[in-house]
């Protein structure tokens, strides 16, 4: 994974940031200062290549005409990417003030969105589109009929919303099904347990599965407590940090208890607040080892159960889940365009994902995402704008289980990558956003900094690091620039995330609007600009 840069020139920047500060996907914020050089180059600037993790090579920089100029003190040079995909080499450079100027020609455009989005008469309409579909349909986990439900009513509204080149990508996607389950504490007392499977589960034998229970807080523990195992079903009790961190014992839980010889695990929700609600999710088994049941319990049973284990209490349960694995379905990525004016090769993607888990509505996870990148291709349309490039809104399929149809997508069009000036995903709920988190070079930050000011009527115009997102992040990593929203709700979201507390009661259609805001200006003025956004 990753990519790796090859060059023997030191390119100079006209412009650096004193720090940059990121927020990981584990939703953690950083800083660290920012790259400076110590010498200056004047004249000719050779081809710079990198190597994707295909291991191809493409031509980065074109061999730019030679500058000489001298200036009192250090002279730098600037070195921005051409209009045309990356791999030209023969589109005359411009200066960063140029595109400076080019960029603050967008204020009457932006605002303009803003107004239609926000005040004016298309305000809440993204959010007034999602409930009609989450209610009509429900939740929409892959492989099931109402995914596919969804889709065909989509593939359908953004024909009738005069979107041009509405088609599906078919893909293959997985198919489980959680069953009947069910949690039983026989002892110390009897207690009912709330619990959600986790996805691709294997079930428990006919009649479940009835064990003691060993409490532990940590894989660390667990490995120590290696003896006391086996036979047993293995209570996590992690603490929840950050998502990030925290989410490796629903991920790993089943895998690291079966090695020791457990014969389920229930795992703590991967929570930041609980009101007795178990969140689902992926769950990943490993070659070689037993597949044992594994599913999520609330934060208040385990955290129970913790308690009598230090009490000394045996604690026994009866575990029923009637999970089952079926072969992969027929799915599809749905597309709809605007297409470019000038350069309708060249691609800025705005994209959600149209699945969600199999419980509450998806309407925050990820159903917001999916329809402010539908909306932001509205709104340029209601606007009468086109853009140079093409506005591409892809909805993705299955990206719950692993970002399954974008990774086919991208398979299937990465022969074209040097076409992509942005790729933008939102996946983080559609709460008042801070700003937008962007990976990719200085050149295209200091640009996307510039972008952002656009967006000062909505006051929100910070750039941050670490764009990021499951369906993107194959582009990403291939060196494409890529962005998410920043929202600092993430206490809310995971509040919601993955339960059946996701339904439009966690969704507030005006900061919607906001974000559908946020995600047009952007996603038009990158399309427009005479350049594709640099690459490193």
């Amino acid at each position: 994974m990753g990519i790796t840069f090859q060059s023997t020139h030191r390119v100079i920047w006209l412009f650096q940031p004193a720090e940059i500060c990121s927020i990981s996907p584990s939703k953690t914020t950083s800083c660290r200062p920012s790259v400076q050089e110590e010498s200056f180059v004047v004249g000719t600037v050779q081809t710079q290549n990198y190597t994707s993790k295909e291991g191809k090579k493409i031509n980065q920089l074109g061999t730019m005409k030679s500058l000489s100029f001298m200036l009192a003190g250090v002279i730098h040079l600037l070195s921005l990417g051409s209009g045309k995909a990356i791999c030209k080499d023969d589109i005359p450079q411009r200066t960063f003030q140029e595109i400076k100027k080019e960029i603050a020609s967008y204020e009457d455009v932006a605002k303009a969105i803003i107004n239609l989005a926000v005040y004016g008469k298309h305000q809440n309409r993204s959010y007034e589109r999602l409930g009609l579909l989450v209610d009509t349909v429900g939740p929409r986990m892959s492989g099931s009929k109402s995914l596919e439900k969804a889709i065909q009513i989509m593939y359908q509204n953004l024909q009738d919303d005069g979107l041009e080149n509405v088609h599906l990508e078919p893909v293959k996607i997985p198919h489980w099904e959680r069953g009947e389950e069910s949690a039983l504490m026989l002892l110390p007392r009897i207690h009912k347990m709330s619990i959600l499977g986790l996805g691709s589960s294997v079930g428990t034998p006919p009649g479940g599965i009835t064990a003691e229970v060993l409490v532990v807080t940590s894989f660390d523990e667990l490995q120590r407590r290696a003896s006391e195992a086996r036979g047993k079903i293995i209570v996590y009790n992690q603490p929840y940090i950050n998502y990030g961190m925290t989410v490796q014992y629903r991920v790993l839980g089943a895998v690291e208890a079966a090695k020791v010889g457990a014969v389920a695990s229930l795992i703590r929700s991967v929570a930041s607040f609980s009101i007795y609600s178990p969140h689902t999710g992926i769950q990943r088994y490993e070659d070689g080892v037993p597949k044992i049941p594994t599913a999520c319990i609330t934060v208040e049973d385990a955290e129970m159960m913790s308690r009598m284990a230090s009490r000394g209490n045996k604690i026994v349960v009866h575990l029923e889940m009637g999970a089952k694995t079926y072969p992969d379905a027929d799915s599809f990525n749905t597309v709809a365009e605007i297409t470019g004016s000038r350069y309708p090769e060249q691609v800025v993607l705005v994209s959600g994902h149209l699945d969600s888990w199999d419980v509450g509505q998806g309407a925050m996870d990820d159903g917001g995402g999916a329809f402010i990148s539908w909306e932001a291709l509205s709104l340029v349309k209601d606007l009468g704008l086109r853009p140079k490039r093409t506005l591409r809104l892809v909805l993705w399929t299955a990206e719950e289980q692993g970002g399954v149809g974008a990774s086919q997508y991208y398979e299937q069009h990465k022969a074209n990558i040097s076409d992509y000036s942005l790729v933008m995903e939102s996946d983080s709920g559609t709460f008042l956003p801070t700003g937008l988190q962007f990976t990719g070079s200085d050149r295209a930050r200091a640009i996307m900094k510039e972008v952002m000011n656009l967006l000062q009527p909505l006051n929100v115009t910070n750039l941050f690091s670490d764009g990021e997102g499951t369906d993107i992040d194959f582009w990403i990593q291939a060196g494409v620039p890529g962005a998410s929203l920043r929202d600092d709700d993430l206490y809310k979201y995971f509040s919601f995330h993955h339960t059946h507390g996701d339904t439009m009661t966690a969704v507030d259609p005006k900061q919607m609007n906001v974000a559908a805001a946020i995600w047009a200006v952007v996603a038009y003025v990158v399309a427009d600009m005479e350049e594709m956004l640099p690459r490193s």
